[in-house]
């Protein structure tokens, strides 16, 4: 496919579409910095502008693609799909409300530009913020376990404000354009190296993680999701909950739920280090299974 990438550039992004590139793919990165990587295409372009966002998308995508005498723009893009990873990535970076102008602007300009232009899938980056539990002033514990996508989104602070925005925003466009538009509800990114730097503090003190509902979402794993989103035709407009398999803490899953848990309804039996971020969904519509855990790198200490 020829993918309009955005977002390229940033924690996530950086890792997906050279990840992306590897499959085969040819992958153009709409990012205000260049991700400089060999096998992917820089393009810069303000997300925020609706004009400049449609002029990229409806461009050519490289070199090769200007010289190919069989390339017709004027029947739409010479995309086959978008992925929108762009956005101000969390709250406390840029005031509230520039975080909520920048990332609602931007994913309506994305979603207008690609069904204007007649691309049948766009696959957007949502977060895990949506469920209210994250960046809650103090503390906010789910409705019930495991978190699914079914759960009440009940957002406080800007960025998930502008997540849930963007859900809305993508379910309005598929019932307009009738194209395949995937939500992903991305819990806490970490990069292959952070395990080594990060973890052994969470197995030491899993309180770190309730935030996150000690989840996790490896980059690597993150690209597979993306492209099985690609490979996954005919679901209309569905989000997905994104993580790995088990928790991003040592204690089991019956040791969390005494100790954080207290008074939460358990909706189903749980595997011994089962995340509490259902991924059974995306599981079941996409074929998607996480392949990393921290055990790769770091050793259990409760086995």
């Amino acid at each position: 496919m020829r993918i309009f990438f955005t977002g390229g550039s940033g924690k996530a992004g950086h890792h997906v579409a050279p990840y992306l590139a590897a499959q085969g793919h040819q992958v153009t990165n709409a990012d205000l910095t260049p991700l400089g990587h060999p096998d992917v295409t820089d393009l810069r372009v303000d997300l925020t502008d609706a004009g400049e966002t449609y002029s990229a998308m409806a461009g050519v995508p490289t070199q090769a693609d200007f010289d190919d005498p069989d390339l017709d723009l004027t029947r739409g893009s010479a995309y086959d799909a978008v992925v929108h990873y762009a956005a101000i990535p969390a709250p406390m970076i840029r005031a509230d409300a520039a975080t909520y102008e920048i990332n609602v602007l931007s994913t309506y300009h994305v979603l207008e530009a690609a069904t204007r232009l007649g691309i049948r899938k766009v696959i957007f980056a949502s977060s895990e913020t949506t469920y209210g539990i994250c960046f809650a002033q103090g503390e906010r514990k789910p409705l019930y376990v495991p978190v699914d996508e079914e759960h009440p989104v009940v957002p406080e602070d800007s960025y998930a404000m502008s997540k849930v925005s963007g859900e809305v925003t993508a379910r309005s466009f598929h019932a307009r354009s009738g194209a395949d538009i995937y939500g992903l509800r991305i819990n806490n990114v970490i990069e292959p190296h952070e395990y080594a730097e990060m973890f052994p503090a969470f197995l030491e003190d899993p309180a770190l993680r309730r935030r996150n509902v000690f989840a996790y979402i490896d980059t690597r794993d993150l690209g597979q999701m993306t492209q099985r989103c690609l490979e996954t035709d005919g679901l209309g407009f569905e989000v997905f909950n994104v993580a790995n398999a088990d928790m991003s803490v040592a204690a089991t899953t019956a040791e969390v739920i005494e100790r954080f848990y207290g008074g939460v309804e358990v909706r189903k039996e749980m595997g011994r280090d089962e995340t509490f971020y259902s991924i059974d969904k995306a599981r079941r519509m996409l074929g998607y299974e996480p392949e990393h855990s921290w055990r790769d790198v770091l050793d259990d200490p409760r086995a």
